[in-house]
């Protein structure tokens, strides 16, 4: 009659019986799970919004006739952090050399233009980082703290052994779901945020490479530019 009762237990049974300490573990790894997967509904549309707008923004730095052309049209672009970098450039730019053309000041402004395109890129990299570092909290703690579930499980149905004397299924079944089920949850929300931290992990680097990348070659653009009015 046991074995009948448990095989008809479901998930919400097991939860309902598990003792308060399970309980407590089973809703703090609720709770983790659900702000992982927020984060990660979020990050998704950012990461792939910044590398959609990035895209369309680039083509339009490469396809125009001059900067303010370019800078006029940046703000087309909200979510492009490429966008963003450049338009701290152009206004660091335009602090050196305030004319409608943007004209370069001389090569001593090219350093100074450098500091506030890395300045924006840092700043840029950290906006993407936010709470993703949560993403590894939870994928390296759930699972022990999923195993702290387990350990007090297992010894609730040692307890249960010593103060009944008897080593049946009907005594030790309820600490083992308790064991079992608090691993599982452990499991189950660290996995998606494992994944979903190295994906991001790899996204963010690739966008960091694209805006270095692009911090060179509007750089080049301005020495090149100093250069000429130099000689």
């Amino acid at each position: 009659m046991p074995t009948t009762h448990l095989a008809q237990t479901g998930f919400l049974d097991l939860i309902n019986e598990a003792g308060p300490v399970a309980k407590f573990v089973l809703a703090l790894l609720g709770v983790a799970s659900i702000y992982c997967w927020a984060i990660i509904i979020t990050k998704l549309r950012t990461l792939k919004r910044s590398a959609n707008q990035n895209e369309k923004f680039l083509d339009v730095f490469w396809h125009g006739k001059s900067i303010d052309e370019i800078f006029g049209k940046s703000d087309k672009f909200p979510g492009s952090p490429i966008a963003t970098v450049f338009k701290s450039g152009v206004k660091e730019l335009k602090k050196i050399s305030p004319k409608n053309d943007v004209d370069v000041g001389g090569p001593e402004a090219v350093e100074n233009i450098q500091r506030a395109l890395m300045r924006s890129c840092t700043a840029e990299v950290a906006s993407l980082e936010k709470h993703v570092g949560w993403l590894a909290t939870t994928a390296s703690a759930a699972p022990f703290v999923g195993l702290f579930g387990t350990v007090w499980g297992i010894m609730n149905a040692f307890q249960n052994i010593g103060a009944t004397g008897a080593a049946n299924l009907a005594v030790v079944a309820p600490g083992i779901s308790e064991a079992l089920i608090t691993t599982a949850t452990g499991i189950a929300a660290a996995i998606p945020a494992v994944v979903a931290y190295n994906h991001f992990s790899g996204q963010i680097r690739k966008t960091a490479v694209e805006m270095e990348g692009f911090t060179q070659d509007f750089l080049n653009i301005i020495q090149r530019s100093a250069m000429k009015k130099g000689s």
